[in-house]
């Protein structure tokens, strides 16, 4: 990690309706390093997700500003990957077919890339399933596919939006390490949206608590773990992981003391 690829600073949104205004989100301000792993926990409704919309530019702010840094110097708005809770892959198409669709869109499935969707479905388990349907796979095969039609793309951001809710617990802890060693390998930067505070602490590089609505960052916790070896499981492990996810659970308990 090195510099800042994305600066927040006041960011402000409310939601308006006939019957008022609804604030979601008040004086947003931090900053994510190229090559960080950010997670992002709050109460429920807080505005998680709302504020992976203004990053992803799918919304606009109504107050403060949004500024990128690319490792390159340059200040052009990075490619965004945004990654949902269910993978919205069409059984209609093959898994191939999906995993390429962004790609097919942008009129960009040369050679070179055909070669690149290859690789990744080599390097993460699903070359041999890429003609099936996605109702042929597990939840989290679909999800790994998933991550894959995103890769594709090059972004420089991914955006996760607790991709991992849909799964059953077991699962979830199995594919949420094959997604974080994927992203950790690729070298992307990353934010994610998760309620799972285990899964924040043995992920993240640094997680932002939010504030009820509307949402403040109420406290900033940088995670630094003593590993055996980089698994998620030896994260789990690590003698400092208990007083982080009690750090956590303390900021969140306020919070729903607070409502």
């Amino acid at each position: 990690m090195s510099e800042p690829i994305l600066t927040l600073k006041g960011i402000r949104y409310s939601y308006h309706s006939l019957t008022g205004e609804i604030p979601a989100l008040k004086d947003i301000s931090f900053q994510v390093k190229n090559g960080e792993f950010l997670a992002l926990v709050g109460p429920s409704g807080c505005g998680k997700s709302t504020l992976l919309n203004i990053i992803a530019q799918l919304m606009e702010p109504e107050g403060g500003t949004i500024s990128f840094q690319n490792p390159d110097g340059s200040i052009h708005y990075p490619r965004i990957g945004y990654m949902l809770q269910h993978d919205h892959l069409f059984e209609w198409r093959s898994i191939y077919q999906n995993v390429t669709l962004g790609l097919e869109i942008q009129k960009k499935l040369t050679p070179e890339q055909k070669e690149r969707v290859n690789r990744l479905l080599q390097d993460y388990g699903l070359y041999s399933f890429r003609h099936k349907r996605p109702s042929e796979l597990s939840g989290g095969m679909r999800q790994r596919a998933a991550l894959i039609r995103t890769l594709a793309l090059d972004p420089e951001i991914l955006l996760l939006d607790e991709p991992f809710s849909a799964l059953d617990y077991q699962t979830r802890l199995t594919v949420s390490a094959d997604i974080c060693r994927i992203i950790r390998k690729s070298g992307k930067t990353a934010i994610l949206i998760t309620h799972d505070l285990s899964e924040a602490v043995s992920i993240a590089d640094r997680i932002l608590v939010l504030s009820a609505r509307p949402a403040t960052i109420k406290a900033e916790i940088p995670i630094h773990l003593t590993l055996a070896d980089d698994s998620l499981l030896a994260a789990r492990k690590a003698p400092e992981f208990g007083s982080y996810f009690n750090q956590l659970w303390e900021e969140l308990a306020d919070e729903k003391a607070a409502l």
